[in-house]
């Protein structure tokens, strides 16, 4: 299982209906992505969120289903609209990462 995780800052004029299609946009990704198993996407609730306003997690099956991700025909599509609306942030991480020993492992 790889995690792939990403956080948007809107960028000035984006609409509330843009917004919405973004969230909407992102969760029909579910099905179409061959290995992507979950998706979540939300409203950052964070205090700590230094701008970023949406988020979100996608898990998938294995390493190659999260490789193939960028280039497939469903997420260029996306990214064509979606990339001038946001100034993202993202962070891949697969089991090896997910260890950390003891105490509770949040920050």
């Amino acid at each position: 299982m790889y995690i792939h995780m990403f956080a948007f800052r809107w960028k000035p004029g984006v609409s509330e209906q843009q917004k919405l299609r973004v969230r909407i946009e992102i969760r029909n990704l579910q099905g179409q992505i061959p290995g992507l198993l979950e998706t979540w996407v939300g409203t950052n609730i964070s205090p700590r969120s230094l701008g970023y306003e949406l988020g979100g997690v996608m898990k998938f099956a294995d390493k190659d289903a999260l490789l193939a991700y960028p280039t497939h025909p469903a997420h260029l599509k996306l990214v064509s609209w979606l990339m001038p609306l946001v100034e993202p942030v993202e962070v891949d991480f697969g089991p090896g990462e997910s260890s950390l020993g003891s105490g509770s492992g949040r920050l």
